[in-house]
């Protein structure tokens, strides 16, 4: 990858540069040009709440207590109008060393299954270079990016960070990595867009309701395009697209006629599988699934049942 150009901003997580929500109504920080390199410091998703000693009951603490995730932004691109798009050239990541694994008690009704771990669980992951330190020896390949990206929207109020939506937000797809190109369609002037909520690495689905939480700077490239029309948000990513780069990877699958209850069914066994096979604690076994399991739709066309898979990288262990 060739050199990451020096930005013409920087933005430093300070708390006037921090919003909590999405809103047509925030002031931009900074307006740039279209083309502008612009970096980013972005705390992590709890605002900085949680560190090195912390413990899951620190995450108990944290439930309900959070606005929302913290951006960095709003940024304004100067000359952008509603129907055009925003092309966000991600050119690098850069994390702090630390980052956090973690899921709410079952009563908070979040993750794929709350139902099945009452207590809340937390695991403080060392990253080091391009690698994350698990448990038992097991080190996850890191392939960062922005867990929740976007523009404002054009209704008014205030809106939360929580779900995705047309303009972006949180998308949490982990291919937006360096060197992608995320296009969201812009509906209101100067398109305000912030970021924030990176990750070192996730599986598809962030099964257990986070991935690898981590403060991190990133650095992008703001630019306008034209003659683009999108309803939705569209990118172009040269992944990684698994973390086994063509290794051999254990799956569970997941059968039935709804495709979230196929969903659990699929961690359910991966979790029993990793337990069983590799000796982790169940909540272990969960929140690793949320940092490396990929889960994939294998069909849908043969009614009345479809079939999830989760996909377990086996390079991760040991020899």
């Amino acid at each position: 990858m060739s050199q990451t150009p020096s930005p013409d901003h920087h933005i430093p997580a300070r708390d006037e540069h921090i919003q909590t929500s999405w809103s047509r109504d925030h002031d931009p920080i900074r307006t740039v040009e279209s083309g502008d390199v612009v970096r980013f410091d972005c705390r992590d998703a709890t605002n900085g709440r949680l560190d090195a000693d912390s413990t899951a009951e620190d995450v108990a603490a944290l439930a309900g207590t959070l606005p929302g995730h913290a951006l960095t932004g709003p940024v304004d691109v100067a000359d952008a109008r509603p129907g055009d798009v925003l092309a966000v050239d991600l050119l690098s990541f850069d994390h702090e060393g630390i980052g956090f694994s973690y899921f709410y008690g079952g009563d908070e009704g979040t993750g794929l299954l709350p139902e099945e771990f009452p207590d809340p669980g937390l695991h403080v992951w060392d990253l080091d270079g391009d690698v994350g330190h698990f448990v038992n020896g097991i080190e996850v390949p890191l392939a960062p990016f922005p867990g929740n990206l976007g523009v404002a929207p054009a209704d008014g109020g205030e809106h939360s960070t929580t779900p995705p939506r047309r303009v972006g937000g949180n998308l949490d797809v982990k291919h937006l990595t360096a060197g992608s190109t995320l296009y969201l369609p812009v509906e209101v002037a100067g398109a305000r867009f912030s970021i924030g909520d990176c990750h070192g690495a996730q599986g598809d689905g962030e099964v257990c309701v986070t991935g690898i939480e981590a403060p991190m700077t990133v650095t992008a490239r703001l630019r306008l395009v034209s003659g683009m029309d999108i309803e939705q948000p569209q990118f172009e990513t040269g992944g990684p697209f698994s973390a086994t780069d063509g290794g051999r990877v254990y799956a569970t699958t997941g059968i039935s006629d709804d495709l979230m209850d196929a969903s659990k069914k699929a961690i359910r066994h991966m979790i029993s599988h990793l337990h069983r096979t590799r000796g982790l604690t169940r909540s272990e076994a969960y929140l690793l699934c949320s940092a490396i399991v990929d889960l994939k739709i294998n069909e849908v066309v043969d009614a009345p049942n479809w079939v999830v898979s989760a996909y377990l990288p086996q390079s991760i262990f040991p020899e």
